[in-house]
């Protein structure tokens, strides 16, 4: 079945709000699954990332681990 763009809108100019809606629905769709599948990761991005966030939970882990100490001296 061949379709074309023409024939498409000459469909389009029939439907109903409530079809149209549920058309301009189904194509939202379409862009945000097609979307979802352009998105590439970069390794060098995420090796980046990756020790941002590691420096980052260390910093956290330590500031934390320096509370506790603080704390465990308050109740000697």
């Amino acid at each position: 079945m061949s379709i074309s763009t023409e024939s498409i809108k000459q469909d389009l100019e029939e439907l109903t709000r409530v079809q149209l809606q549920q058309v301009a629905d189904f194509i939202a769709f379409l862009k945000f699954r097609d979307q979802d599948r352009r998105v590439t990761l970069d390794p060098t991005q995420l090796a980046t990332l990756f020790a941002e966030f590691a420096d980052e939970d260390r910093a956290l882990a330590e500031a934390g681990m320096n509370d506790y100490a603080a704390i465990l001296h308050q109740e000697d």
